[in-house]
């Protein structure tokens, strides 16, 4: 909930710019709704919805207006007026920023164990249940990372992992990444630093077959290298999968699981199954089908650390423990693209940051992976952007709370001349900000990802 402090002057700025009407002046302090949710609870038409703010919101196209939630609200903070239920916290958040005397507070922000002095240092009007928050928690995973700073992209690691794990994609197809196959391969020696002696060679042609980027080719009976051009650049992007257990979890036979941290496969149990949920619940989309007899599916990492042992290029892949607490940075829009694809529902949205319940967060970093600011860290290359979509606000339900104007950040949302709230196709970028703070449920809203080349 939002609280005020014993610096309430009563100057009434956060209840004129609450776009629900859920702030009032009681005494000379400010008091607000506080998000019990016993409206949502008692609601007979199912009308009141939690958002991913961790606030309420009214669907106008169910609600009667027909009382029970304003009877039932144990603060009288809800009011129905014209017919629109009023006095419910959507917790946008604008209230604290339009406090001049800072005396407006998020009561997740009050921590540790200290909490209980602070709160009646401060006097708050109402004594909340606060979420405690230790720097020690935080979510974890041990799993082989990449780093790109020292990955060249040759492909060894590629060529080597066992069950496909890894996918190196590169821009000089046909040409060769130095990635050392041919000469490991070769079982006469002829080949040093993509140098092929031709005395040595044999012409087994082993290295034509086993080169990963097919730059091996045969001319007029000797073996050639097709190398990149002195102006060529090896660019690209490497993705391997992050040991989340996503996979083991959607796998209705049993085929994956998790032994102490490793993914483990049975490819058994996996021919009993048809839907192959596990395809989709991959983060980063390195499972896939496999085209030989002795299993079903591929691109799973087994935490074998071949790929660690092949990797000659200054320790590029290592195993690591992968820790995340949580936060962001500064670029964060509060545009809930991240709660809305988190598959354990373990962020709650805040303005301008997020709420991570470190508890139920597996780091499949999907929310870094779809976050259209990049303000998540994440250790994989692979990333979703926005690729089209559409919002509508639909008039006979918009309160005209003005919330979505306020909130965009791109300034997209308008009101005409008229009153109405508008969309500028032009400058919306389907993040969903709008839509995840509507208060009513008004905004029509659908958007499309594709992944980033």
């Amino acid at each position: 909930m939002f609280l005020s402090t014993k610096k309430c002057e009563g100057l009434g700025e956060c209840i004129k710019e609450c776009p629900t009407g859920a702030i009032r002046l009681i005494e000379g302090k400010a008091f607000s709704c506080i998000t019990c949710g016993a409206c949502a609870e008692a609601c007979p038409n199912r009308a009141i919805f939690k958002n991913r703010y961790g606030g309420y919101v009214v669907d106008r196209a169910r609600c009667n207006a027909c009382g029970v939630c304003e009877m039932t609200c144990p603060v009288n903070s809800i009011h129905i007026e014209d017919g629109v239920v009023k006095g419910i916290c959507a917790r946008c958040g604008i209230c604290v920023d339009a406090c001049p005397i800072k005396a407006r507070i998020d009561a997740y922000d009050v921590i540790e164990d200290r909490q209980l002095k602070f709160l009646e240092s401060l006097n708050l009007t109402v004594q909340p249940t606060v979420k405690v928050h230790k720097e020690e928690e935080k979510a974890q995973r041990t799993n082989v990372v990449t780093d790109p700073e020292k990955c060249t992209l040759c492909g060894r690691c590629q060529y080597y992992c066992p069950t496909d794990a890894i996918m190196v994609d590169v821009n000089l197809e046909g040409k060769c990444t130095q990635c050392g196959v041919c000469e490991d391969v070769c079982p006469a020696g002829a080949i040093t630093d993509t140098t092929i002696d031709p005395e040595k060679c044999t012409l087994c042609l082993k290295c034509v077959k086993e080169c990963p980027n097919k730059a091996i080719y045969i001319d007029d009976f000797e073996v050639k290298i097709r190398k990149p051009e002195p102006d060529e650049e090896i660019e690209g992007k490497i993705v391997s999968c992050l040991n989340c257990g996503l996979c083991a979890e959607a796998c209705t036979h049993g085929a994956l699981k998790m032994v102490d941290g490793k993914l483990r496969y049975d490819p058994t149990l996996c021919e009993e199954c048809s839907t192959m949920d596990c395809l989709d619940v991959c983060p980063v989309g390195t499972i896939r089908l496999a085209d030989e007899p002795e299993r079903k599916i591929k691109g799973f990492c087994v935490s074998c650390g071949r790929c660690v042992k092949a990797c000659d290029v200054n320790e590029a892949r290592s195993f690591q423990n992968v820790a995340w607490t949580g936060e962001v940075s500064e670029d964060c829009i509060s545009c809930g693209v991240c709660a809305e694809v988190c598959p354990k529902d373990a962020i709650t949205l805040k303005k301008g940051s997020i709420e991570v319940d470190t508890e139920k967060c597996i780091l499949c970093e999907k929310c870094a992976i779809h976050c259209p600011a990049d303000a998540i860290p994440k250790t994989t290359m692979y990333k979703k952007s926005i690729k089209d979509g559409f919002t509508l606000v639909e008039d006979k339900l918009c309160m005209n709370c003005k919330l979505c104007t306020k909130i965009c950040p791109e300034n997209a949302i308008k009101e005409t001349e008229d009153g109405k709230i508008v969309v500028d196709d032009s400058k919306c970028t389907y993040c969903g900000a709008c839509s995840n703070a509507c208060p009513a449920r008004a905004i029509l809203f659908e958007r499309e990802f594709e992944v980033s080349q």
